[in-house]
């Protein structure tokens, strides 16, 4: 009863001048592809510049291969996009209005039952509906690719439903967009074939014609239909990589789309004010992951800073958090040098686990050999390092910054050599031979740790 309540305005009659209608129409047949996502985008983009409806239809009428969790996972996925629909429907729950519509069509001799043998076992046979074919040439203009035109004659009467109740894909999407009184179907090109049929079922059925626009296809680099063996392809997956909503919303909107300007940046709202179906292109548009990951480090930076903390510290593995220097201060104040390292919140778990991150809140093992810069000898290690303590010793802990640490220490740097001098504070500081500008790290620790990891250091020298 709810879902007809959601629906019922979409129903009535029309008015003077028809509403902007769209929807998508995935099936829980998998994870909610990024492909559906950047049509489901293009759609609600279309309709809010037109002050139209987004409508959700689940095409959940394969019963063997729909599961619940794929349900749940297209609405949890718009939701993170946050792609806000006008009403949600599911096909398995209009069986009663297809019926309705395959008896008319049998009753006025424009579809007829055929019996044949079943495509699962050739012993059995099945009645199945077929649509009369007209054997004709079907011309329709698409949005984006102009006048398209088919010759359905090799179509023949191809079937519309396997029983009087069980419609197939293409006569219960033409009842369903006429149903909900849908003005413009906007989806991939791959629906392009699928088109002539439907429209064929529209004659038959009396009812008009929506306006077309077929989406090109998301492309991998090697301009191959985008798949798994290219990496992620499901929302799920780069929402689980650390990848912020509104950065992959504003990548999935330039694929295959642009404003017509160098603006690369856009919030949801600018979107729907800058949208134009007619600037989308015809060819295919390339996944770039590296172009994303662009995106998401823009994003990650705009991020108020303690919503910015608060995702780091839930993503920073738990080991890290017990380690006996951890605190959110210092997690603060690493947080410039982190966002030169990361492209999205999982890269700080792939950092943890190459132990680039453990130094900041515990202080390292620091073996004595690798303290000397190439072939130093250990005294001149002792020797710069007594000189670190003094220089840094002298600068106060509001002063304790790294380019007033960097200032400090430089001109002997540059005269001693800057290898030198810079290798035993990294290697004392962080422990490893690469890390993050040392004077950075400093500037995290504080003067207090600092100083007592240069003195630990120094001591490891005989």
């Amino acid at each position: 009863m709810k879902l007809f309540e959601e629906l019922e305005h979409f129903f009535v009659a029309p008015t003077a001048k028809a509403e902007v209608v769209v929807r998508i129409a995935p099936s829980p047949t998998g994870f909610f592809h990024v492909g559906t996502a950047r049509a489901a985008l293009f759609n609600y983009l279309f309709a809010r510049h037109h002050g139209g409806k987004f409508l959700v239809r689940i095409e959940d009428t394969d019963k063997a291969r729909s599961k619940a969790e794929f349900d749940t996972d297209i609405i949890e996925s718009l939701k993170w996009l946050g792609l806000q629909y006008d009403a949600l429907s599911r096909q398995s729950e209009r069986t009663q209005i297809y019926t309705e519509h395959l008896e008319k069509l049998l009753q006025n001799g424009k579809a007829y039952l055929s019996k044949e043998k079943s495509t699962d076992d050739q012993s059995r046979e099945v009645e199945v509906v077929r649509l009369r074919s007209a054997g004709k040439t079907v011309t329709f203009n698409d949005l984006i690719h102009g006048d398209i035109s088919f010759d359905t004659t090799e179509l023949g009467d191809f079937v519309i439903a396997r029983s009087r109740t069980e419609p197939l894909y293409h006569f219960a999407v033409v009842v369903d967009d006429t149903d909900m009184r849908v003005t413009h179907v906007i989806r991939g090109e791959d629906h392009i074939s699928n088109t002539p049929r439907q429209i064929l079922i529209q004659e038959a059925l009396g009812f008009k014609r929506p306006v077309y626009a077929h989406l090109p296809l998301i492309l991998a680099p090697d301009r191959s239909k985008l798949s798994k063996r290219h990496g992620a392809t499901s929302v799920q997956e780069y929402r689980s990589l650390g990848y912020l909503p509104e950065a992959f919303l504003n990548y999935l909107a330039l694929l295959g789309w642009n404003p017509g300007t160098e603006q690369e940046l856009f919030s949801l709202s600018e979107l729907v004010a800058s949208f134009d179906i007619k600037k989308i292109h015809k060819s295919g548009a390339v996944f770039n992951k590296e172009k994303l990951d662009w995106f998401n480090r823009e994003y990650l930076r705009k991020l108020p800073t303690e919503i910015l903390l608060k995702n780091l510290e839930e993503t920073l593995p738990e080991t890290h958090r017990k380690l006996p220097q951890y605190s959110k201060e210092r997690l603060k104040k690493m947080l410039p040098t982190l966002l030169e390292r990361i492209s999205t919140l999982s890269d700080i778990s792939a950092l943890a686990e190459k132990g680039e991150i453990s130094y900041f809140f515990d202080r390292p093992v620091v073996v004595a050999e690798k303290l000397p810069w190439k072939k130093d000898e250990p005294q001149i290690v002792k020797k710069h390092l007594a000189y670190l303590l003094s220089a840094l010793s002298e600068l106060s802990e509001n002063n304790f910054t790294a380019p007033l640490i960097k200032e400090s220490i430089w001109e002997y740097a540059s005269k001693e050599g800057r290898g030198s001098v810079l290798w035993p504070l990294r290697m004392a500081l962080s422990g490893r031979e690469q890390s993050p500008d040392p004077f950075a790290i400093a500037e995290i620790l504080g003067k207090e740790e600092t100083l007592a990891r240069l003195t630990g250091a120094s001591a490891t020298i005989g």
